[in-house]
């Protein structure tokens, strides 16, 4: 029996920089930021007063405004984000059996909003006026299982939950799910909304944030020599990922094949990476293995990149590892320079990015990026504040994740 071949066949982008697949590519390839003053809560108080917000969402344009009432932000994003995928990968759901379509869509945290929502009313008021919805707003799986009642998806329904690395993780399990029989379509990626007061004070407290308030859109500056910290952002980022023979059958547009996956722990530190990124090297070891590739085919790389010291530090050590001397001939971005961290989204958002890069032949920029970090050795190619064109062939998305979380895919052009 010949090995099954996954390939992806529709994207749906919630983010700062714009919602669905046309407004979120021109403004990556544009180079725009999304960064800006928080609006969602009042920062007189906090150090830090920036963050990555989907500005212009509204779930009345995505579902049922009475459902919408019942889902916290995340779900909401996550729900919208799998409307806008369906919708761009064409495919009639009345049509399919529903028992072979599954979702894989994690949070890195969850309904935070409820849970502090919820937390200020029970101290204010007390027990009786927490909402009876407060634990199914709250939990992580429901932006799967929201997925799922929204479009009578039947099949498989599962919840990643590894921090900044839950989206690459999801579409991982995703993709082992097809190769080994269980779906037949997955939709699959990450959705969160965590800024808030609690995650913006946790994250700052832990000087893990940039503070660079009075220049917000120059605040997110991954492997640049003066970053100070990552921005939180928020959205969600799922894709449509099918069996090859599934989507030709229909007709559906291909933009790549996800060929090879890779999932490891540093085993290190609760938020520290491994300081020589031997660990997350591994990883990528293991989507070149999985994807029968070898290190010279990859031609660019969208990177974790987060904008913080230690982060950016070890991912660059960890590629040079796997590519040696061929390192400073890959491409390699971050866009989280334009849309900020969005932790359990990014793998799904990045993904994305990667796949377009592959069906465009365009690569997104590093934006923010003044001076080199040579002298911690962080001297590839990062593909400096102007967008790329070039042929990608494939293209590894990286995502690295508190708790030594590590998760690698590997995306191809495709071909018969």
């Amino acid at each position: 029996m010949d090995k099954r071949r996954v390939v992806v066949t529709g994207v749906g982008p919630v983010t700062p920089i714009g919602i669905g697949k046309e407004k979120f590519w021109n403004n990556l390839l544009a180079g725009v930021s999304g960064i800006g003053p928080i609006t969602l809560f009042d920062t007189t108080d906090f150090n830090v007063k920036i963050a990555g917000e989907v500005r212009d969402f509204d779930f009345v344009n995505f579902g049922d405004k009475k459902e919408g009432r019942r889902m916290d932000r995340v779900a909401q994003f996550a729900v919208a984000a799998a409307k806008l995928a369906i919708e761009d990968a064409g495919i009639d759901f009345t049509k399919e059996n529903p028992y072979r379509i599954g979702v894989c869509v994690g949070s890195g945290v969850g309904g935070l909003g409820t849970f502090t929502e919820q937390t200020v009313k029970y101290k204010e008021k007390g027990p009786r006026f927490v909402s009876p919805l407060f634990i199914p707003m709250l939990i992580g799986n429901m932006c799967s299982g929201e997925i799922a009642i929204t479009f009578g998806l039947k099949g498989i329904n599962t919840c990643i939950q590894t921090a900044c690395a839950t989206g690459s993780h999801s579409i991982g399990d995703a993709f082992r799910a097809i190769l080994c029989g269980d779906a037949d379509v997955m939709l699959a990626g990450g959705s969160e909304a965590a800024v808030g007061p609690m995650a913006v004070a946790g994250f700052s407290n832990m000087k893990a944030l940039s503070t660079r308030n009075d220049e917000p859109q120059k605040a997110s500056r991954p492997f640049e020599k003066n970053r100070d910290g990552f921005v939180l952002g928020e959205g969600a980022g799922v894709l449509v990922l099918e069996e090859l023979e599934h989507a030709q059958k229909r007709g559906a547009k291909i933009y790549a094949e996800l060929v090879g996956y890779g999932a490891n722990c540093d085993a290190y530190h609760i938020t520290a990476p491994d300081p020589e990124g031997i660990p997350a090297a591994e990883c990528f070891k293991m989507a070149l293995k999985d994807g029968g590739l070898k290190p010279e085919d990859v031609d660019y790389i969208n990177a974790h990149g987060t904008s913080t010291s230690l982060n950016d530090k070890s991912e660059t050590m960890a590629i040079k590892a796997v590519f040696g001397e061929y390192a400073r001939k890959l491409a390699v971005s971050s866009i989280k320079s334009m849309i900020g961290h969005l932790l359990g989204a990014a793998g799904g958002v990045e993904a994305i990015s990667t796949v377009l890069t592959i069906a465009e032949g365009k690569v997104p920029a590093t934006i923010n990026y003044e001076t080199p970090d040579t002298e911690n050795g962080l001297d590839l190619d990062y593909v400096p504040n102007v967008a790329r064109t070039m042929e990608v062939r494939v293209a590894l998305s990286n995502n690295l994740g508190f708790g030594g979380h590590n998760a690698c895919l590997a995306f191809k052009k495709f071909e018969q």
